[in-house]
């Protein structure tokens, strides 16, 4: 039976990091984020859509969607943030459920989906075990501080918009714990893939 591992985090906690690690042990790794993109591009139903509801003032001189001006547009406007999302979320979760279900028929022996708001939205029943990348709230202060060069006050409002960290672990059937190096953070998850019995070569 396929395991499907549910990865996800908060913002600059890491997940990112443990997501590329999947492929290491040859591990499919389904992105939402990715998917997000892929679902507006020309040609896509939610492109479509997005075009029909926005307008062309959302659109490059490409045709491409302009993602800076559909974002200004939606920025504290409720209503047009939720009907984006009513386009957009249906598309990427159909897909993903595709990919899942072409993994499992492949009979790999897990499959990850690697998404952000994995609690947020809802979507734990997509998977059987959830894995939740952790740092402490000032480690993770501090990274988004400097990935993103944000004010502190800027990085904690990012920061309270998700779940808190701290909730997010206690709900995950495992907690990889990245305040270290990637080195430690690596062990840990292999350690965890050998319990599920995911990894086939535990050695490698």
């Amino acid at each position: 039976m396929t395991v499907v591992i549910g990865l996800t985090g908060s913002i600059a906690t890491g997940k990112s990091t443990v997501s590329r690690m999947f492929a290491e042990w040859d591990i499919p790794v389904i992105d939402a984020d990715k998917l997000s993109r892929e679902v507006v591009e020309p040609g896509e139903a939610a492109y479509e859509k997005i075009v029909d509801f926005f307008g062309d003032k959302v659109l490059l001189h490409t045709g491409e969607i302009d993602r800076p001006a559909l974002g200004k547009i939606i920025f504290g406007d409720e209503e047009k943030r939720k009907q984006l999302n009513a386009i957009v979320h249906p598309e990427v979760r159909k897909r993903m459920i595709e990919k899942r279900e072409y993994y499992k028929e492949q009979g790999e022996n897990a499959v990850v989906l690697d998404i952000p708001l994995l609690y947020e939205s809802g979507l734990t029943d997509y998977v059987n075990r959830t894995m939740v990348v952790f740092v402490d709230e000032g480690v993770q202060l501090q990274r988004l501080m400097e990935r993103d060069g944000s004010a502190r006050e800027d990085a904690n409002e990012r920061i309270a918009s998700q779940i808190n960290i701290e909730e997010k672990a206690r709900m995950a059937d495992a907690v990889i714990n990245n305040n270290g190096s990637v080195e430690e953070t690596k062990i840990q998850v292999r350690k965890q893939l050998e319990e599920w019995g995911v990894l086939k070569n535990p050695e490698k």
